[in-house]
């Protein structure tokens, strides 16, 4: 197995593949399909893939009628379209009606890196949390991912699922168990808990280890299903290490950070640490040239546990 895979690419594997288990499945796309990787699945089933063309919100509504229909669409396009471009389409036509659609938004984040700020999907989790009824995931790795997009097809109802355009490295093994819903302890600890989700799981895990030189003993969760949100995990780990941060690849406002302080505030209030990204849009540049430009890196994770720590 590959060091690295991107999320993207695992999905349109994974889809072509349950394609052949679950007939009612079908495919949308917006003409990026050599870019979401829903080629594969074209490949297989011509007569179940729909190209719309740069429609995208038309997209969605040609999905919610086939969900009307009986069928289980996936649409897919980048992430910042999904969202942003479709938001009133998701809202009418999919959320109100609690139609049986997949929305998948790939090129998630700012590591889409040189296509700018009019690509970068950084209000995504934000908006689609902000939908009742939607289910919202953001895989850790191409393994996690694969069964997100089996949870996907086999629970009812809206579901986004966020994507990569990179590829990132493998957190877990071929034997890993998709559980939609239930954080993930990858590491545990007693002193602060980290919390993560996507590209930032990976470097959650870093920064735990880096600060073992400094006899800090982290936990990490990895919360892959962003809505409906893991409570137990969060207010067992508030009161387990009495510090949590959290680390994501989107604005610091309406997102895992967000969601995470309700559950805290409300329940097992401890201090709380950030990283993300500040108010702000990104420049266009390398992907890890962004990362480290606005601190979303393993360092500022860091930091931010042991500053967290010392507000005990």
């Amino acid at each position: 197995m590959a060091a690295e895979k991107a999320t993207r690419e695992a999905f349109g594997e994974a889809l072509a593949q349950f394609g052949k288990e679950f007939p009612n499945v079908v495919a949308l796309d917006a003409d990026l399909s050599r870019s979401t990787m829903t080629k594969y699945f074209a490949q297989q089933f011509p007569k179940r893939f729909f190209q719309c063309g740069l429609g995208e919100q038309n997209m969605i509504g040609i999905a919610a009628g086939l969900a009307a229909s009986g069928k289980i669409p996936f649409a897919a396009t980048f992430a910042v379209f999904a969202s942003c471009r479709c938001f009133d389409q998701l809202r009418m036509s999919i959320a109100q009606p609690k139609l049986n659609v997949k929305v998948v938004g790939t090129h998630g984040g700012i590591t889409v890196g040189e296509d700018g700020a009019s690509h970068h999907a950084i209000e995504d989790l934000a908006l689609l949390c902000a939908l009742p009824g939607f289910t919202v995931v953001v895989p850790a790795d191409a393994i996690e991912t694969v069964g997100a997009v089996k949870a996907a097809i086999t629970t009812e109802g809206p579901f986004y699922l966020r994507l990569g355009r990179p590829k990132v490295p493998y957190i877990y093994k071929e034997d890993y168990k998709f559980t939609l819903g239930k954080a993930v302890t990858l590491r545990s600890g007693k002193d602060a808990t980290i919390i993560a989700n996507g590209i930032m799981v990976a470097k959650a895990l870093e920064a735990a280890e880096k600060l073992t030189s400094q006899k800090i003993d982290c936990r990490v969760l990895n919360m892959h299903t962003l809505k409906p949100l893991d409570e137990e995990a969060i207010v067992t780990a508030a009161s387990l290490t009495g510090a949590i941060v959290t680390a994501e690849e989107h604005l610091l406002h309406g997102g895992l950070g967000s969601r995470v302080a309700q559950i805290v505030t409300k329940q097992k209030p401890v201090p709380m640490g950030f990283v993300g990204i500040n108010d702000i849009y990104a420049k266009s540049g390398k992907p890890d040239e962004l990362l480290q430009k606005y601190g979303l890196t393993a360092e500022e994770i860091e930091k931010a546990v042991i500053a967290t720590i010392a507000r005990k």
